[in-house]
């Protein structure tokens, strides 16, 4: 989800508000799994997705008039079945929920996005912390965030110090990996956590026609990659745009 975090800050550097939408939790079988996203501008332009159809479609719509309208962060969920097979002709059977996050707050945002693309780019992995859900009769607020760095430091918070402290042990395990997970609090809250470093590194030697092919199947699966040979016409941005 690099290229989300990229066009987000591009966006947020401008001064734009943006709707991220983000899966955060699936169940079965779904065309997308926990940590796709889609950016939505005001514009009605979109980066990145969440897997197409219908669902797609309804988020995509749903996230134009959170930006209109001023709305707050939410959470939806849909229940890819029958019903929504007659309707709109989607079936792969599972639940997909979301959460859907205007940003009004440049400043806080870009910070955070900056520092997910500095992960990706080889700096020190990070995490960030979303509340999903809040418990019953509590003050906090679902969409609220905490950046979570390698060391345990952090910036932000998911509404109190003992919430941000159960977050940050539950991103220490996923940092190393950059991996995802939900989660529920003994406290009753939920929330989500992304964990963001630099991807695995292919070198490919020589850049030849089975080189070209391997890049092509590698950057779909988020791997750096890196082509030497001396040949340039084998070696240039124009044969390789995505290394």
């Amino acid at each position: 989800m690099e290229q989300v975090f990229k066009a987000a800050s591009d966006e947020l550097k401008n001064g734009n508000e943006i709707v991220v939408a983000t899966v955060v939790k699936t169940s079965g079988s779904t065309p997308q799994k926990p940590g796709a996203k889609l950016l939505v501008r005001s514009d009605g332009s979109g980066v990145g997705t969440l897997g197409g159809g219908c669902v797609e479609g309804d988020i995509w719509f749903a996230s134009s008039q959170l930006l209109k309208d001023g709305g707050s962060a939410e959470m939806r969920d849909y229940e890819l079945n029958e019903d929504l097979a007659a309707q709109d002709g989607l079936v792969c059977g599972g639940t997909m929920y979301f959460l859907l996050d205007p940003v009004r707050n440049p400043i806080a945002e870009q910070e955070f996005s900056e520092e997910a693309i500095a992960a990706y780019d080889g700096g020190s992995p990070v995490a960030i912390a979303s509340l999903m859900k809040q418990p019953e009769n509590s003050t906090l607020r679902v969409g609220d965030k905490l950046l979570i760095n390698e060391n345990g430091s952090t910036k932000g918070s998911l509404g109190n110090k003992k919430l941000d402290s159960n977050a940050v042990n539950s991103a220490r395990s996923l940092m190393a990996m950059g991996k995802n997970d939900y989660f529920i609090d003994p406290s009753g809250a939920e929330y989500f956590v992304e964990a963001y470093t630099t991807p695995p590194t292919l070198v490919l030697a020589g850049g030849g026609h089975v080189s070209k092919a391997i890049s092509n199947i590698a950057s779909t699966l988020g791997f750096r990659i890196f082509v030497i040979d001396d040949r340039e016409e084998f070696s240039n941005s124009d044969r390789f745009p995505e290394v």
